[in-house]
This record gives structure tokens, sequence and C-alpha cells, in this order.
């Protein structure tokens, strides 16, 4: 067996009972009737999938009320919630599965309205998607509801909507300006006109550049924004009342991320360099970010933070905010891991809140900025539980735990209760409630379908790798109930996009992710042994993972880890080394792409969704081109199924077409999928289920032997 293994089962609470080095120990808490039975035939593909995903989870800031988005098998709807029973209510009632995306929603700070945005973002030509090919087209509209029912109107076209404290104004972005417009026109919802939006919404001004991030300050007055200007950005103020702007100490550098004092005379922002001339020195290792204030009435600023001498590692800055307590919160990476630092608005030392080898992704605060909430990797890499702080430091208080996974807090206005997203490894994502002082997550929605088959899945092993250079490489292991050694069974191995992603031993809070989890359930019900990896290049596991020397385009180093679970995955008891194929999407379709060129003996056949194939195809001699797949197609001689839509705004649909030309001529196996106007993240629940189901298929013929009608 290649590699050593550190670790092999972890102990689920009720599921999983002890371990042995190497392989998961047996499922036990099942009814004797299913641990006892085949795995085969189980549930089918749309069993499976037919679970609703709750996203996008916000609360009111001055009412006890909490709203969220819910995917449920095509249409998106927003669905709100109070206490103290928690019970769901649906809100719009949007019907068909027509692709239409739902990717922002806010809440006011009443509660009474939910303001939401329907429709994706527009690629670089400005063409919305469009998946169904309407001949009409599409566009992204911002729409309005009342919480306490009736029907949604339309406010504008746009995106980015900001609510005003007061309720009144929404502020939004189109077309690199900002807009507003009133919450309640006076005549109502009228539909979007050609020459307009027909409701009251004006444009606030005209700026060079462009202008986004609109801001507004405690008092509705005015708004913040950033003005990107290419090479350097500046913080505005416009005040709605004088019709002016101004600008907040202006300089050479990228200013962003504003955030209002409590009181709205000062605001804060993040400064790092401008754009340099190409070959002048840059800095390395990530920004020199400072942190400065600046007084609104005057424009003066003033810097109250700049990284230690020797230390200007901090990285991937987020979430900037000023809390009732004088506190400045932000999320950055430094020493390694990306954490919450707390700052006086004073100046001074920047406090790591979280000194200890974990991420936070999520964060939410208290009305009174006493505490903050998170979710992180803390004390179990491989999951997400929910934490909470004092924002001036201290011992942090666990509020979730055990086998779940659970993200994105938002806590509820009295500070009671917080709000959350919770899965587990055979529960997918719900929305759940939980005492701000920790204990059992409380599900209250979705609810999911009756023939959903939760206890006819299986529970994933944690496996820990050591790669030759000596990363511990965490995989995820899917056994069939029932599989034991010597079965000869086919195998699958997985591998994320992003790349900077990871898989979880559960349910994901990415829905992309979270389908390709269900996918992993499909396959091991149907005898497949699974096996995903989080190869180097993703994060959860530190920055010096996340930034391993020569991935990607710079000599693909993380398929070592690909091949290193490949094998471990081929010498599994249960499995036919003779069996074993490889699947990916994005990043993991370049990486299964690589697996197949590179080591068609090893997998039999593969699943390559959108992969990248062939980075700087105009020059073959580049180190980038020597670490493409489309590289080694000469050793290529495994079958493959390409799936791609050519809308997608992430990897270009060419990637797909140069490697079936290349495929082709060299008499390779391949079978096609493509959608016209289809993105990379299909949005048709049918396409879904038609992208997994031919996928499970090509693996039954190709690894199981199986026809296309199931026959051996």
């Amino acid at each position: 067996m290649v590699g050593r293994i550190f670790l092999a089962a972890y102990a689920a609470s009720l599921l999983i009972v002890g371990s042995v080095i190497g392989h998961p120990a047996p499922l036990t808490g099942y009814p004797s009737t299913l641990a006892e039975a085949s795995a085969q035939d189980r549930f089918t593909l749309e069993q499976i999938f037919s679970a609703p995903y709750p996203d996008h989870l916000v609360s009111a800031r001055d009412a006890d009320r909490i709203a969220w988005t819910q995917y449920d098998e095509g249409p998106r709807n927003v669905w709100t919630a109070v206490p103290p029973d928690y019970r769901p209510e649906q809100l719009t009632r949007f019907t068909g599965d027509d692709g239409w995306e739902m990717p922002e929603i806010r809440i006011s700070d009443d509660g009474s309205v939910v303001v939401f945005v329907r429709g994706g973002y527009a690629n670089r030509e400005g063409i919305h998607p469009n998946p169904r090919s309407e001949p009409v087209g599409r566009e992204q509209t911002i729409w309005a509801i009342n919480t306490r029912g009736g029907e949604p109107w339309q406010l504008a076209r746009g995106n980015r909507p900001k609510l005003s404290p007061s309720g009144q104004w929404v502020a939004f972005v189109r077309d690199g300006q900002i807009h507003e417009v009133p919450v309640h026109p006076q005549w109502g919802g009228d539909s979007l006109g050609s020459q307009g939006d027909g409701n009251g919404s004006r444009r606030l001004f005209s700026a060079a550049g462009s202008n986004g991030s609109p801001t507004w300050s405690p008092d509705s007055r005015r708004l913040a924004f950033v003005s990107d200007r290419g090479d350097h950005s500046f913080i505005g103020i416009f005040d709605r009342e004088s019709e002016s702007i101004s600008w907040l100490a202006p300089g050479v550098d990228r200013d962003l991320n504003p955030a209002w004092s409590p009181d709205g005379t000062q605001v804060a922002f993040f400064r790092t360099p401008g754009a340099a001339f190409r070959g002048a020195a840059t800095f390395r290792g990530g920004h020199q970010v400072t942190i400065w204030t600046a007084d609104v009435a005057t424009g003066d600023g003033y810097e109250i933070w700049n990284p230690p001498a020797g230390r200007p590692w901090y990285v991937n800055l987020s979430s900037l905010r000023w809390t009732a307590n004088g506190r400045l919160l932000f999320i950055a990476e430094n020493d390694n891991w990306a954490h919450v630092f707390s700052l006086s608005v004073e100046g001074g030392e920047a406090i790591d809140l979280m000194p200890w080898d974990s991420i936070v992704e999520h964060i939410d605060v208290s009305n009174d900025g006493q505490w903050l909430f998170y979710d992180s990797n803390q004390g179990d890499i491989d999951r997400r539980h929910l934490w909470k702080i004092s924002t001036e430091g201290g011992a942090p208080i666990s509020l979730t735990g055990d086998d779940g996974i659970e993200t994105t807090p938002a806590v509820l206005s009295s500070g009671d209760e917080v709000a959350l997203f919770h899965a587990t490894a055979i529960q997918p994502q719900s929305v759940a409630i939980v005492s701000a002082e920790g204990g059992e997550p409380r599900v209250i929605a979705p609810r999911l379908p009756y023939d959903f088959p939760t206890y006819d899945q299986v529970v994933p092993t944690q496996v820990i790798l050591e790669s030759e250079d000596g990363l511990a490489i965490h995989t995820q292991l899917f056994l069939p109930l029932g599989a034991q050694a010597g079965d000869g069974r086919a195998a699958v191995l997985f591998m994320h996009g992003g790349p900077r992603r990871q898989m979880l031993l559960g349910y994901h809070y990415k829905q992309y992710y979270s389908n390709t989890y269900a996918f992993h359930q499909y396959l091991a019900n149907r005898g497949f042994v699974v096996l995903s990896v989080n190869f180097r290049g993703g994060v959860g596991y530190g920055r010096d993972f996340r930034m391993a020397p020569g991935t990607g385009r710079r000599g693909a180093s993380e398929y070592a880890d690909v091949l290193l679970a490949g094998r471990y995955l081929r010498d599994r008891p249960e499995v036919d080394p003779q069996k074993v194929g490889v699947w990916g999407g994005s990043w993991g379709g370049y990486l299964a792409a690589m697996a197949l060129a590179r080591n068609s003996d090893i997998f039999a056949a593969g699943v390559d969704l959108n992969g990248v194939h062939a980075w700087n195809p105009s020059d073959p001699s580049s180190q980038a081109y020597q670490s493409s797949p489309a590289h080694f197609i000469d050793t290529w001689e495994s079958p493959v199924f390409l799936s791609h839509g050519d809308d997608d705004r992430n990897v270009p649909f060419s990637q797909t077409v140069g490697l079936a030309q290349a495929l082709r001529a060299k008499g390779v196996h391949v079978e096609l999928q493509v959608y016209p106007d289809e993105t990379h993240e299909y949005l048709l629940h049918e396409r879904l289920l038609a992208f997994y189901g031919a996928a499970a298929d090509f693996f039954e013929r190709f690894l199981q032997g199986k026809t296309s009608e199931g026959e051996g």
C-alpha cells in the first residue's frame, strides 16, 4: 500500500463505534435490516437529489426574524421564520425548473421587508445566464416582498442591493454606477420598462471608474462607496441631502471595504498598494495592508494599524466591521491560518482572537458588539462547527460539535439565539436554531421529501495519507453497505474544484459540493467504493498547504496527491485494482483529465465536468502547457465522459472543444454531453440529474461491465 495512513475511522456518534488503522469500523446504530442488506439499488438518483437546499441565511438587526433562500428541485424562493416556534413560511412562489438564480438576499433592520436579486451576474459581454435559451434573453433584477405576506414586486434592474437602516431605500449597482430606489414606490411594483425601471429608481451620481460597495450611514443620509479607477481606488461619500461627493484621504493606493462608525462620523477602510510599474518591486507574501479611519466631515484620514515589523503576511482581507463597543474586526491570514483580528478604533495591536490551527469562514456580531460568532474547523479539521468569543479576546465557547457540520451564524436581534446551517453525514443542509450559550441545533427547515433515503446512506470515513514530501492528505472514504474484503468492487476517486475548496465528512455548505456528496452516496448505493481527496492547494489545512509550491500551471504538484490517493484506493481490499475510475469538476476536471492522460494504467475510465485541459496552449514549450493534460495526450488510453455548458464563465468551453478533438484524433473513446447556454454550475435541475445519471451509467458500463440497460 502506497503512503502511510496516520488515521482511519473517526468515531461518529451513534453511527460508528471504534476504529482500526487503515480501514473503517463497522457501522452500528442502523436498523439491522439496513446494515445487513446489500447497498445496491436502495434508492434512486431522483430521491437522493430531492432534498431542498437552503442558502443565504440572514437575520434582522432590530427584530427577531430570519430569512433565507431555498432551492427545491429547480425553483428558488424566499422563506422566513420568527421565534419562538420558528415555523417556516414561504414568501415567494416562483415555480418551474427555469434556472433563475437567487444569488443575494437582504432583510430590513425591522424585519418587515426582504429584498432579493433574481437572475445571475452578467459575463464580460454583459450577457446574463439564460440556460433555457429564451429568445428575449434575461436580465438581473432586484425584488422586494413583505415578510407578512403578499406578492413580491420588482424594484429595479441591477445587483448588490443594500437596504437603508430606515428601511425606505435600496441602494444598488448597475453598469458601474450606484443607484437608489424606494422600497415602496408610490404606484406599486410596476414592471420594468425599456426606458427605465418605471418605479422611481434613479442614478445617484456619475463618477469616473467603476463604483460599487454602497454602504449606508447609520442615519441613512449618506452612502460610502468604492470608486475603482483601475490602478487605484478611492473611498467616496455621497450626501443624499446636499447631492454632493467627497473623498476620504485620497492617495495612490487601493482603498476598500468602508465601515461606518456607530455614530456616523467616521469611516474605517483597508488600504493596500496601488499598481506598480512593470518590473518594480512588489510586496511578497501578501498585502502590505494598513487600516485607516477618516473623518466624514473633513475627509482627513489617519492610519491606525500597520502589520508588525517583519510580519507583512496578512492576506485574504475581508469583513471589516466597526462594532458598537469600539472594536474593528476583520478576517485575515497570518501565521498560516485565516482568523478574525480585533483592533481598538484608537489603534494599537490587532489581537488574534483565535490563535490556533484552524480557519474561520463566516462571522456575525451581536448588536452590542460584545460577542463574535463564527464557524471554524477548530478541533475537527474535516468539519465545521459554531463558536463564540468576546470581541476583546479570551477563551472561545463552543456552541455546536459532535458529528454535525454547522456554518453561517446569524445571531438574532435579542442575542439569545443563533440561526445557522446544519448538516450531517446523512442529512443535507438545513436551517437550524441554537442557543447563544450552545447546545443541540434544532432543525426548522426544510422538510425532507417522504422518500428521501436518509438511513440508506453510508457514513464516510476519514483516511489521512502521507505524501512523499511529508504532507498530510485528507480523504473521505465511502464504503457500500455490506462491503468486505475480496468483493472485487469497482471504485471511483474524486477531486474537488476551486482548487480552494475542501470536501467534508458530511453534506457541504456549498450547493455544488452538496450535490457532489449526494452523488457519492448514490455511487456507494450502486456498489462503488468512493474516495474523495483533498489535494494540496485546497483550503482547511493552512496557507502552507493551500500555497504549496508547483501547483497547477507551475508544475501540477497536486497530481502527486491524486496519484497517492488513487493507489491507496486501488489497493483497498474491497476493490478490484483493474476497476478504478476517476472524476472531478472544474479544477477537479483538470486533475481527472491529468489522471487519465498520465496514468491510464491505474485509472480505467473517467468523468470530466468542465475541466481545464491546456494551460497556455499557444506555447507547448512553456511550463504551464507541460503542466496540462494536453501535454500527455500521447499516453491517454482510458475512455472519458466530457460534460460542459458553453456559457461557462469560469472555464472556457474551448477547453473541452480542444480536448475532444485531440482525443478523437488519437482514437480514445469519448462520450459528450454539451448544454448550449448553460453555465459552470448547471442551473437547471433536470440537467443536474442528466449529468449525474450519465456519469453513473458511464462508470457502471466501463467499470462494472454493465450495459446501459443495467445487465452484466
